[in-house]
């Protein structure tokens, strides 16, 4: 099939969830003999958009990549409207919003133009992520049927009405949890096909545990990891919290080990390390000599360094506040959800105090990875998925 997929950021150093997702299903795809487009913008980074990669075209990892220059880098603007629009609704008036999405980015001027004269030439055109402009604006000038991979969940800017009619347009929906396609269809009371993907997960990834503790200079201390962006939207700044005020209850040598770029710098503690933006297998490496992962984020659609985690044996606390974090943790046996301190501290002493219990959740969450989320399995289902809504591409 000949297949087109729109994400706002693309490339092997570009770090996120939503954006390695795309990454991996592109790649994949293109491998199992699909001819695979991408169109993305020129940024490296979400939270600029500054044109970091030259605009045109160049082939990553056998996909064709097509990117488009930025026109708007987002500025304190930005946040002025964010304030604005998620301190005192009812919501801004329409032609604010669109404004919002503007310097929500990235915006890109030739996006429309290009998806009007070249997204009819392929089977179906995929769409990943509902937040930004490049579904907002892109879904409406789709020339083949389309399939959003919303990757949302419960929160603000998903109530804004200028996502309202988003929704209606795409063909069908791809999910990655029930928890996120329960969540779309009770906000935007969807009607179309859809489908729980998941994420393939590589199931056996290089990285040496032992290196990485040499590195980073943590010896032979047991610790905790936490796997993302060092964003408080993704619960780092309360996971750090929580530990400083473990280890005060707590003394000895755990230490917590955030591996993932900062975007928000946290207070140093002398049993915090930070590694910064890493390789995938330094990641690995990182989460394999763990003795627990923590994954405190609030906002998540599907947890991949969570499955990754389990792939690798490792049992995990989960962040409570998440409905899909408490999902896959509930479903794979793997994790321990908290809410709270009390909880965390009741959790962590749980799993450091019982290596018997450890290592059964962790054996729970690996078999639940490798019966749900080998690529092999769902990347199958998804073609079936292609098959059904796809139309042959005009030539």
């Amino acid at each position: 099939m000949r297949l087109l997929m729109v994400v706002q950021r693309y490339g092997v150093d570009v770090f996120g969830g939503a954006e390695a997702y795309a990454r991996q299903l592109a790649t994949r795809l293109a491998a199992r003999g699909h001819e695979m487009v991408v169109l993305t913008s020129c940024a490296r980074d979400y939270v600029s958009w500054a044109n970091h990669y030259p605009p045109g075209s160049e082939v990553i990892e056998g996909v064709n990549v097509h990117r488009l220059p930025a026109a708007i880098e987002r500025t304190g603007l930005a946040a002025d409207l964010d304030l604005r629009m998620f301190s005192s609704p009812p919501w801004l008036a329409p032609h604010m919003q669109r404004e919002w999405m503007r310097q929500q980015g990235p915006f890109l001027p030739g996006l429309v133009p290009w998806l009007h004269q070249n997204s009819g030439g392929y089977d179906a055109n995929i769409f990943i992520t509902y937040l930004y402009y490049t579904s907002w604006a892109g879904l409406p000038a789709a020339q083949a049927p389309s399939i959003l991979h919303p990757t949302a969940h419960d929160e603000l800017p998903a109530y804004l009405p200028l996502y309202d009619q988003l929704f209606r347009f795409p063909r069908a929906l791809a999910f990655l949890t029930p928890e996120e396609g329960e969540f779309v269809h009770r906000r935007f009371r969807t009607t179309q096909p859809s489908i729980v993907t998941g994420i393939g997960i590589e199931l056996e990834r290089p990285g040496d545990a032992a290196a990485f503790r040499e590195r980073h200079g943590l010896g032979a201390r047991p610790y905790l990891v936490s796997v993302g962006r060092v964003d408080p939207g993704k619960g780092s700044r309360e996971l750090f919290e929580f530990f400083a005020r473990y280890k005060q209850r707590n003394p000895g040598n755990l230490a917590l080990v955030y591996i993932g770029e900062t975007i928000y710098p946290l207070p140093e503690h002398p049993d915090v390390f930070m590694t910064g933006f890493v390789s995938d297998e330094e990641k690995d490496a990182g989460v394999r000599g763990a003795d627990v992962l923590v994954q405190p984020s609030f906002f998540e659609s599907f947890s991949l360094v969570l499955a990754e985690a389990w792939a690798d044996g490792k049992p995990a606390l989960v962040q409570g506040r998440s409905p899909v974090l408490v999902g896959q943790a509930r479903r794979s046996g793997g994790g321990i959800p908290f809410m709270g301190y009390a909880e965390f501290e009741a959790g962590l002493d749980l799993l450091l105090g019982d290596p018997d219990l450890r290592q059964r959740m962790g054996r729970a969450g690996q078999s639940h990875v490798r019966h749900e989320y080998s690529w092999d399995h769902v990347l199958s289902e998804y073609e079936v998925f292609l098959e059904r809504i796809a139309t042959p591409a005009r030539v």
